[in-house]
């Protein structure tokens, strides 16, 4: 299949591997962060790690969508299906996030089982509140079609990939009059939490780590193209390949780091070229720039309050961003005390430091967000990563 076998081709592999190996000063170590979760699973599944001298090591970022939402953000969904009694729709990996009270929209939709009666209400007459899982957000406009008695709220997640989406979901809500369809905006954005890897005052916290360079992210940069991780190569000096989510494609990229950071350079290259340019999608851009704003702070789980770095629905849309239409805030919840997802998340810990990760949480009972999506850095560990640890081990 084009793009696909050519790009998983063990030959070019460890051609690519030996490349690496004799590219790699044996007199320096390597720190690079692979920011997407797509790269993080890729690099899981397809043992790119086990391909790598001992002096190039891949750290994983914060790029999975899931992992970031913080506790606050879920409970939010929560209460509008069990207080505000809306038809709350979502994709299906943000059901099993962790958050208040041992609860998780999972848990939360369990309990709000209809009742006996054709039109779903309680015992006191109220209508109860629903949580049902989607695929794509136009489900949630269907939903919102055939139920037209009900509010109806589609719990938005995502970085720049899935934004413009949920833009073209609000201007066909508006087109088509719908009064009774919403969105609880969580879209954040790159660049920022880059930022706050690069430069925090969580790093007291969490601590800091050595980086080279970062391996920039595939669906997003189709979106937004190369062009603003260049802030990143001037101001901090760190080169950024962006890359593909196949395994050659990700090799490519830390042959290439390596290179950048021999040679003393610090750009931005394109391995993805196949599919990324440096503007990005002009088009997607303008819609989401009609749609969409900036927040003054948004908090991501495991990076904090971090300003401009996520969206809200603009004023002309008013009508259809959920949390003007309930009036319904963002409260701050601490993580599970035991978990380690926010140093996980920042790349300063890696799963199996974590003293639960395998045995108290596990993808079956996540206790952290990052082992919840096949993209959290600690599903992925568990999945692939773990039998080599217990390899070792032995």
């Amino acid at each position: 299949m084009k793009f696909i076998d050519e790009f998983r081709d063990g030959d070019l592999a460890r051609g690519l591997a030996a490349a690496i190996r004799q590219a790699a000063r044996v007199d320096r170590d390597y720190h690079f962060m692979e920011f997407c979760g797509g790269h993080t699973h890729a690099i899981s599944r397809y043992g790119v790690s086990d391909l790598l001298p001992p002096n190039v090591r891949m750290i994983h970022g914060p790029g999975c969508p899931v992992c970031v939402l913080p506790v606050g953000r879920i409970d939010m969904a929560i209460r509008l299906a069990r207080e505000a009694g809306v038809i709350l729709c979502s994709y299906g990996d943000p059901l099993r996030v962790p958050a208040s009270g041992g609860l998780s929209l999972l848990k939360a939709k369990a309990g709000l089982g209809r009742k006996s009666g054709s039109n779903g209400a309680g015992g006191n007459g109220e209508r109860r509140g629903e949580i049902r899982m989607i695929y794509s957000g136009s489900d949630a406009l269907t939903v919102a079609q055939q139920n037209p008695e009900r509010e109806v709220v589609f719990f938005a997640i995502g970085f720049e990939t899935t934004t413009p989406p949920t833009a073209v979901l609000i201007k066909q809500a508006q087109a088509l009059g719908l009064t009774n369809f919403s969105v609880l905006c969580c879209h954040v954005l790159t660049p920022s939490a880059i930022a706050s890897i690069l430069e925090s005052p969580e790093v007291r916290q969490w601590g800091s780590l050595p980086l080279d360079g970062f391996i920039g992210p595939a669906h997003v940069s189709t979106i937004i193209g190369s062009r603003p991780y260049e802030f990143f190569a001037e101001e901090y000096r760190k080169p950024v390949v962006i890359a593909g989510f196949e395994p050659l494609d990700v090799m490519q990229a830390i042959l290439m780091l390596i290179k950048q950071v021999n040679a003393g350079r610090a750009l931005v290259e394109n391995e993805f070229s196949r599919a990324v340019t440096r503007d990005g999608n002009r088009k997607a851009q303008r819609l989401v720039s009609e749609v969409f704003e900036l927040r003054r702070s948004f908090a991501w789980r495991g990076l904090g309050e971090l300003p401009y770095s996520a969206l809200r629905i603009r004023r002309e849309f008013a009508d259809f961003d959920a949390e003007r239409r309930f009036a319904i805030r963002y409260e701050a919840v601490a993580d599970h005390p035991a978990c380690e997802c926010g140093a996980v998340l920042r790349g300063v810990k890696r799963p199996q430091d974590c003293r639960i990760f395998g045995s108290v949480c596990t993808p079956e009972n996540p206790i952290g967000s990052c082992m919840v999506s096949s993209e959290g850095a600690c599903a992925a560990h568990y999945s692939f990563g773990r039998f080599a640890d217990a390899a070792v081990a032995q």
